[in-house]
């Protein structure tokens, strides 16, 4: 695990509606940005099969890191959609943790 993410706090899913988020991209490395999208595909994939929940490590507006445990829902081209209109964006993802 990398340091960073040992430093997420842990927050309810429920949670993250109140968070910003930044424009800028937390990933500067072509090939982090590349895993970070098939990882989140891999999630989607996983939570419309068996309601996987995996782990989600992500930035907010302020620069602390976060760690939420949830099932994604789908995958769009700017957000991770999690239950309940959840939305976190893809910008801000820095890990995706597989159980």
């Amino acid at each position: 695990m990398s340091e960073t993410s040992t430093k997420s706090i842990e927050i309810l899913k429920e949670d993250i509606k109140q968070l910003k988020f930044n424009e800028k991209d937390v990933l500067t490395s072509k090939l982090d940005i590349a895993k970070r999208k098939a990882d989140l595909n891999r999630a989607s994939a996983l939570g419309a099969q068996s309601k996987s929940n995996i782990k989600i490590y992500f930035t907010d507006k302020n620069g602390v890191n976060y760690k939420v445990i949830a099932t994604v829902w789908a995958t769009t081209e700017k957000n991770v959609s999690l239950k309940n209109e959840i939305m976190v964006p893809i910008k801000s993802v820095f890990k995706v943790g597989f159980f």
